[in-house]
C-alpha cells in the first residue's frame, strides 16, 4: 500500500466527515509562511487523509490573503499526493441553481497574484503543462461520486477567479454569463497552479450557492450563501468519503509527474537556498 495521502481542503465543517477517525492536527512550518491553520490527520475510508480548512478556524483569512504556496508546500510535505478541494461558487449561467455541483475542468484568472502562485523563480525557472488544470482522473471520480450520492452534479466547466473580498459588480457578473463562463469563486485558481508545480492530483467540487448578480432578481446575498453553505455542506461531505475509497493506492497518474520535462533551468546552476526550500517538491530531481 502506498504512503501517499490524500489532501482535501473546504470549509471547516468538512472535518466532521462520519467515519474520519484518527484525528490530530499537527503544524508544518514551510519556507513560504504561514498556512491557513494546521492540518487536519487522520484515517477516512481506509485512507490516510489530511484536511485544511482554507480560510482558517472560525474563518479568519481573505481569498486574497490565503498562501497557496504554503498550503500546498505543507500538503506535499506531509506526503499528500491528491487533493480534492470543495469550494463555493456563484453560478454563472442558469443552468446551474444553488446546491448544484460543477466538476469544474478549466479556469479563467482574474487574479492579479501569479508571483503568489507558483514555487519557481529565486534561480530556477519551470513552466509546467496547464492545459488541463484539473486531474482528468481525479475529476471522474469526484462527478460519478457526486451523481451517485444523488447531487445534481454537471460534467466540466470554468472557473472564473477573481479577487474579492468583495463580490462582483453587475457589469463584470454580466460580461462573465454572457461570456459562457460558468461558475465563479476566489481560491481555487492559486492551489491548482501550485498542485500542479507540486506534481499533486487537484480537482475540484465547486458547489453553487448562488447566482451571483447577473440574475437581477436573485443578486447575492450572504444570507443567501451562508444557507446554501450549509446544504451543501452535508452533500460535500457524503461525496468526498465515498470518492476517498475510489482514489488508486499509487500515485501514477499524469499530473504526479509535472515537472518531468518542465524545469529548464540546468541543475548545475540550481542555488543551494532554494533547492533547500524546494526540496519537498524537487526530491526526486535531485
Amino acid at each position: 500500500m502506498s504512503k501517499s495521502k490524500i489532501g482535501i481542503i473546504g470549509g471547516t465543517g468538512l472535518y466532521g466527515i462520519e467515519g474520519f477517525t484518527n484525528q490530530k492536527w499537527v503544524k508544518v512550518k514551510t519556507p513560504f509562511g504561514k498556512t491557513s491553520d494546521d492540518f487536519l490527520t487522520g484515517k477516512l475510508a481506509g485512507r490516510d487523509v489530511v484536511f485544511l480548512p482554507r480560510h482558517g478556524r472560525g474563518h479568519r483569512i481573505l481569498p486574497s490573503e490565503l498562501n497557496h504556496r504554503a498550503n500546498i508546500w505543507a500538503m506535499k510535505k506531509l506526503g499528500v499526493a491528491w487533493i480534492i478541494s470543495v469550494s463555493a461558487v456563484g453560478s454563472l449561467q442558469e443552468k446551474y441553481k444553488p446546491c448544484d455541483i460543477v466538476v469544474i475542468d478549466q479556469f479563467l484568472d482574474r487574479t492579479k497574484q501569479s508571483l503568489h502562485h507558483t514555487f519557481f523563480g529565486r534561480g530556477i525557472v519551470a513552466h509546467v503543462a496547464f492545459a488541463e488544470p484539473t486531474s482528468e482522473e481525479l475529476r471522474q471520480i469526484l462527478l460519478q461520486t457526486a451523481i451517485a450520492a444523488g447531487a445534481d452534479a454537471h460534467d466540466g466547466g470554468t472557473y472564473v477567479c477573481m479577487e474579492g473580498p468583495a463580490f462582483s459588480t453587475r457589469a463584470e457578473s454580466l460580461a462573465n454569463h454572457a461570456a459562457g463562463h460558468d461558475v465563479i469563486g476566489m481560491t481555487n485558481l492559486g492551489e491548482a497552479k501550485c498542485a500542479r508545480e507540486a506534481e499533486i492530483a487537484y480537482a475540484t467540487l465547486a458547489m453553487a450557492t448562488d447566482y451571483d448578480c447577473w440574475k437581477e432578481e436573485e443578486h447575492v446575498t450572504l444570507e443567501m450563501i451562508l444557507a446554501n453553505l450549509h446544504r451543501n455542506a452535508d452533500m460535500a461531505k457524503k461525496i468526498v468519503a465515498a470518492a476517498v475509497a475510489r482514489i488508486p493506492a499509487e500515485p501514477n497518474w499524469q499530473a504526479h509527474s509535472a515537472l518531468k520535462h518542465a524545469i529548464m533551468t540546468d541543475k548545475k546552476f540550481w542555488p543551494k537556498k532554494t533547492i533547500a526550500d524546494l526540496r519537498p517538491i524537487l526530491a526526486k530531481y535531485l
